[in-house]
């Protein structure tokens, strides 16, 4: 029998359904990723997409942007008390970003076999050797943004 949901499972969901939309304002030829940052209050003060087509920049994904703005909205790099909500598991590069910025809590939702580094491959989020830890609930809506990404490449092919 089915357990219900707990109220946290209920708010990941619902962000995560946020941050799928926002993954629709990806511009054409990137990798459909979308990412916010919710403060304590629960409000979004960053967002961000996958850009590296776009924009022409290896950094430019949606993790980083998320962050970026985040950092700019809140006038420090420091996001205290901050979570990171993104459709795709994080790369290393995004793993490092995510603990240079002290966000205490990343929700993430379809798994990266290639490249994730919160789990997939290795979890460099959980790393015992890190002084700042970041609380994870991984596989959040994983099907339905494993099916985002599995069609975006289909029209690729």
């Amino acid at each position: 029998m089915l357990q219900p949901l707990t109220s946290v499972e209920k708010r990941a969901q619902r962000r995560m359904r946020e941050a799928m939309k926002q993954a629709m304002h990806t511009p054409a030829g990137d990798v459909p990723v979308g990412a916010l940052v919710y403060n304590t209050a629960g409000k979004v003060v960053g967002r961000g997409v996958n850009r590296r087509e776009a924009n022409g920049d290896p950094t430019a994904h949606a993790e980083v942007e998320a962050l970026r703005d985040a950092a700019a909205t809140l006038g420090t790099w420091r996001l205290d008390g901050c979570e990171l909500v993104v459709t795709l598991e994080p790369c290393t590069m995004c793993a490092g970003a995510i603990l240079g910025a002290r966000i205490d809590s990343l929700v993430f939702g379809a798994w990266e076999p290639k490249t994730g580094a919160v789990g997939s491959l290795f979890d460099a989020l959980r790393d015992p050797h890190h002084l700042h830890r970041v609380q994870v609930r991984a596989g959040v809506l994983a099907e339905e943004n494993a099916r985002i990404l599995s069609d975006f490449f289909a029209r690729l092919r």
